[in-house]
């Protein structure tokens, strides 16, 4: 099991991290860095199974792939902010964090604007 794995080297990167912080924070921070770049590669290639399920769900439902598109935009847009997020507040710049997800906040809610219009558009055209 991967989630195993990627338990086990949090750990030992942990460990290591409380280590070397009183001594060489830098390295400390560089080696948290290191391994969410490891953790993402690792996870990274796992979506490809779940974007074609994805996409052959769309093609079955007969829904445009635009929206698909965006709504899988939407998606890597708000875990590559948290993602992105959590790195700096590991490195202690919660101000940073926080600008990082007000950024992405804004980019899902300009990304949703077209899913928005199409559904506000189909309420509208229900009503009588």
């Amino acid at each position: 099991m991967e989630i195993i794995q990627i338990i086990g080297l949090g750990f030992v990167v942990t460990v290591l991290i409380l280590i070397i912080k009183q001594q060489r924070p830098e390295i400390a921070v560089q080696l948290g860095l290191t391994l969410s770049a490891i953790i993402f590669l690792m996870v990274l290639s796992k979506l490809n199974v779940v974007l074609d399920l994805f996409r052959d769900l769309a093609e079955k439902a007969n829904v445009s792939q635009m929206y698909l598109n965006t709504i899988l935009k939407i998606i890597g847009i708000a875990y590559v902010t948290e993602f992105g997020a959590q790195i700096c507040r590991d490195a202690g710049e919660g101000a940073v964090a926080g600008k990082i997800e007000f950024a992405g906040k804004i980019l899902v809610m300009v990304m949703a604007v077209p899913i928005i219009a199409l559904v506000l558009d189909t309420i509208v055209k229900l009503i009588p």
